[in-house]
């Protein structure tokens, strides 16, 4: 199992990442509950060697990359390479609306550079297609900015295996990120191209929250590598694809060094077996 994916030359990470999400408040609403915590979550991933974040300018909105600047501002001599997503707008709390206007698209990447406080960033995905425009107008403000040098990769967001192929005949993209985990496989076709593409494909929501920790088949086998069940359903994910880039999100940074050892345990085949049975 590959412990690390490479994008290109300059950027190859380690697949186990870490994502913003969870930093506000709650519905993905507000400032975090303890606003001076939330840069220090996303610290203890980078001393812990995450060096793959990813963040949207939805999240919060925007304070999840305030959060993510502080951090980085923090530790400025760590590599990250910085992920983000523009394509929705928020009006309340747990309110996802796409929209895919190019002057709106051109209006968030500018603000992500802002918040983020960058001048590049490294991935620059469409956090949602929006079938109210053509896919070529969305995809082309990013493209203009890949072309500009202040994006460097291009990826997509909740897209089908059609979708994926279309895009690719407008500009190459570099990821995918798809809700995936143990219990809901219903993109297992995306992965698959993605893979035989060499494309990451970024599960976003990797753990099923809540709906995993008390699986008797998961926490029996948790038990047998004296770890907890979300470290080992991250580790099914990493073994599932050498593609795959898992981005856990936490707001404690006890947590977050929980999740990252979940590099650690290599499942064996039938241990990775019984757990793939649990979505059949």
């Amino acid at each position: 199992m590959e412990k690390t994916f490479t994008f290109d030359d300059q950027h190859t990470v380690n697949r186990l990442g870490y994502g913003t999400m969870q930093l506000p408040g709650d519905g993905v609403w507000g400032p975090a509950a303890d606003p001076e915590n939330a840069p220090h979550v996303i610290e203890t991933a980078i001393d812990s060697g995450v060096n793959f974040i990813d963040t949207a300018d939805a999240y919060g909105p925007l304070y999840a990359n305030h959060y993510l600047a502080a951090a980085l501002k923090a530790r400025p001599d760590n590599h990250v390479m910085l992920a983000t997503k523009v394509g929705f707008t928020r009006q309340d709390p747990g309110v996802w609306t796409p929209l895919g206007n190019p002057d709106y698209l051109k209006q968030q990447i500018e603000l992500n550079f802002f918040s983020l406080g960058v001048d590049h960033i490294n991935l620059m995905q469409l956090h949602r297609i929006d079938p109210h425009y053509p896919l070529a107008d969305q995809l082309n403000v990013l493209k203009a900015y890949q072309d500009a040098g202040k994006i460097d990769h291009i990826g997509l967001s909740q897209v089908t295996v059609d979708q994926l192929k279309a895009a690719q005949q407008i500009v190459p993209i570099a990821s995918v990120q798809n809700q995936y985990n143990l219990i809901n496989r219903s993109d297992e076709d995306l992965l698959n191209y993605a893979e035989s593409q060499h494309i990451a494909f970024i599960p976003w929501y990797p753990l099923a929250t809540g709906k995993l920790i008390t699986n008797p088949t998961l926490t029996t086998i948790a038990q047998k590598y004296d770890a907890t069940p979300a470290q080992i359903a991250l580790a099914w994910l990493l073994k599932r694809s050498d593609v795959m880039l898992p981005i856990p999100g936490t707001k404690s940074s006890d947590h977050e060094r929980q999740n990252v050892r979940a590099q650690d345990i290599t499942l064996s085949d039938a241990d990775f077996a019984a757990l793939k049975a649990l979505a059949n």
